[in-house]
């Protein structure tokens, strides 16, 4: 497998974090989005929204990092990072859905003002993130894992990469004990990789 990345990219981060987690042999390609590598039409023609990661499996093409960790955890084959069972699976696909919005929207976002000068406002998205890191808070309290499993799963890897980053958004995680002992577990797990740190937000 072939991942196509960027290092300051969450996204691409919570891709080839997965990857080395389940020991699936892949080569990194940093694509150079300061140089605007992703505008361009080579790249284009894997993903067409000109977006980081994309996952070449011998041709077959998967663009978005969440299909990539579903796609991933189906070529392994069944396993606890995506469970079969019906109420198991749901709850995985409902903490991808708050990766993919609210933590987007959020966590992500206040990161993209910081790193990046994304023009989003501070105020907003920093609430937001807050408003969910409350509820992951929440539900940490009765269980170890985000989505119920006895055992990390997808869900966990999705959320991982920018919650942890979040202080570079200058996003406080020291109100939230449960979640930062949740993100010192996933960073105990077999073929952990960190993700590149910035001096950005609370970590100037």
């Amino acid at each position: 497998m072939k991942l196509y990345h960027y290092p300051l990219s969450g996204h691409a981060h919570r891709a080839a974090l997965f990857l080395s987690l389940t020991g699936v042999e892949h080569e990194l390609i940093e694509v150079d989005l300061a140089a605007g590598a992703h505008k361009q039409p080579a790249f284009l023609t894997l993903n067409a929204f000109g977006e980081v990661p994309v996952l070449d499996d011998n041709g077959i093409i998967i663009a978005d990092s969440l299909a990539i960790l579903v796609y991933v955890a189906r070529k392994v084959g069944p396993s606890h990072w995506l469970p079969t069972d019906p109420a198991d699976e749901a709850q995985v696909q409902r903490w991808l859905s708050v990766a993919a919005g609210k933590i987007a929207y959020g966590a992500c976002a206040a990161r993209l003002i910081t790193v990046f000068a994304a023009p989003f406002r501070p105020e907003e998205v920093i609430e937001r993130a807050h408003a969910t890191l409350a509820v992951m808070e929440r539900t940490l309290e009765s269980q170890r894992w985000i989505a119920t499993t006895a055992e990390p799963s997808i869900a966990d890897i999705a959320l991982y990469s920018y919650v942890e980053r979040a202080p570079e958004g200058n996003v406080d995680l020291t109100g939230y004990p449960r979640v930062l002992a949740w993100l010192r577990q996933v960073e105990g797990l077999p073929g952990f990789i960190p993700f590149q740190r910035t001096r950005a937000g609370l970590n100037v």
